[in-house]
């Protein structure tokens, strides 16, 4: 089979395949580069060195060959950072800095960590970048000396708990501030009894808990635009949280999870914020992909739309000589306790982004209220309601009195409501409303007149 021969638009001979080991787990994908002609492809085991071998950076050419970079080879880990440098021309992936003629560097203080984000720095960007890991170490990278300074320890500064109970995801900075995301999450959790995720930001002087909820996606279009976005979810829903610098503000949006299967801290992996077409986001979000306007009106957002579902756990995409590439994490043995798994393996998927809407239809459930204290005349989060066919939204009221909600509509996007529908449910009741074929709005809310907790959730087909 030639390099250009495509499964289903995966090319197998540029399978990423692991060490058979032992130790043997995954091998996925976790960071893609267009850089300088090649594409560069870092991929990862589950937890450091120990854990599994076959780590390398891999290059890709013009040809579609491929092979695993010599200078990188032996520094097995979990890396899924990237990163081009403007102003030095590098490219940051992985433990290695790259130079523009493709001369590899491979930083050695950082090859022994989780590398799982890297972002420009606030005060000395023409020369330094931010590197995070996963345990929540926040490095400074001086780009032309290699030189690392430990800046920060996230446990320190945002209570989070350290190995093990720590599963940061990402970095991103813009508009003065350096926002991070970690994505914890399980049992505990989902039952309320605790909240281990974090969205935070550093704004030049302090840090700041954003969000006590499991995030792992941060990206948007730099100072270029006003916006920062960040995915993230809890038991409710999914969500994008987005920072708009006209107001200095973050507003939270509620959209639906197209799988439960993505609702744990190691399920998740990397889903991206990415710029795959010029201008144009594309957003991997808990089984579902959308498109994205990286622009904000009046404060708010209505350029978000669903394309398709997935099951594909994807570490990172990106566009390369006009196509859009994906890249999985397919398969692992997951240190013997998956059976039916010899290797760990996993595909690069190349095709053309509009090649995204013959996927799964856009589907999918949640809501802004699960088991919520809502009060009266405060209105819920905004839930998209753009880009699916049939919508039922069903409404638990678990108070003890009988209370109407009112159904708010927002048809221009920007944020101003109007009531659509009001229903009033009895205590320890459910109500049920089918809205009408073809009605659909850009998002929609539900007010209580009455303190209460009720549920509002929304399944979309």
């Amino acid at each position: 089979m030639s390099p250009l021969s495509t499964v289903s638009g995966v090319a197998p001979s540029l399978a990423q395949i692991g060490g058979f080991g032992p130790p043997r787990t995954e091998l996925g994908v976790g960071a893609l580069m267009p850089y300088n002609g090649a594409l560069y492809v870092q991929n990862y085991n589950s937890h450091r060195a120990e854990t599994g071998t076959g780590v390398s950076l891999r290059r890709v050419e013009e040809d579609f060959s491929m092979e695993k970079v010599p200078e990188a080879i032996g520094v097995d880990g979990t890396f899924t950072n990237r990163l081009v440098h403007f102003e030095t021309g590098s490219l940051v992936i992985g433990p290695h800095v790259i130079e523009p003629d493709h001369t590899v560097h491979t930083v050695d203080e950082l090859a022994q960590h989780r590398l799982c984000g890297t972002a420009r720095h606030l005060t000395r960007p023409k020369t330094h970048v931010y590197v995070l890991t996963m345990e929540g170490l926040v490095f400074e990278l001086e780009l032309t000396t290699r030189q690392v300074v430990l800046l920060w320890d996230l446990n320190d500064e945002l209570a989070t708990e350290g190995e093990w109970k720590v599963h940061y995801k990402d970095c991103y900075s813009a508009h003065g501030r350096l926002v991070v995301c970690s994505n914890e999450y399980g049992e505990d959790d989902w039952a309320g009894t605790q909240s281990r995720g974090r969205l935070a930001e550093f704004d030049g002087t302090s840090w700041r808990i954003i969000e006590h909820k499991p995030f792992t996606a941060i990206g948007g279009r730099g100072d270029f635009t006003d916006t920062i976005f960040a995915a993230g979810w809890d038991a409710a829903s999914a969500i994008l949280e987005v920072y708009t610098a006209r107001d200095d503000r973050w507003t939270r949006y509620r959209l639906p999870k197209a799988s439960h299967t993505f609702d744990h801290k190691w399920q998740t992996e990397w889903p991206r914020i990415r710029e795959t077409e010029h201008e144009r986001l594309l957003v991997d979000h808990h089984g579902m992909f959308y498109e994205l306007s990286p622009w904000a009106y009046g404060g708010r957002i209505w350029g978000l739309r669903p394309i398709s579902t997935h099951l594909w756990v994807l570490g990172d995409f990106c566009s390369w000589k006009g196509m859009l590439v994906l890249g999985a994490d397919n398969a692992s043995p997951s240190g013997g306790k998956n059976v039916t798994t010899a290797e760990p393996q996993s595909g690069l998927w190349f095709g053309k982004t509009d090649d995204l809407w013959g996927f799964g239809k856009p589907s999918g459930w949640g809501g802004p209220w699960w088991r919520e204290e809502v009060h009266a005349g405060e209105p819920s989060d905004p839930y998209l309601m753009t880009g699916f066919d049939n919508k039922c939204l069903h409404l638990e009221n678990h108070g003890e009195t009988s209370v109407t909600f009112d159904l708010e509509v927002d048809i221009h996007g920007d944020g101003h409501f109007r009531r659509s529908q009001r229903l009033t449910v009895e205590p320890g009741c459910l109500a049920t409303h089918v809205f009408p074929s073809g009605f659909s709005a850009h998002w929609v809310r539900v007010v209580a007149d009455t303190d209460t907790t009720a549920s509002a959730q929304l399944f979309y087909t």
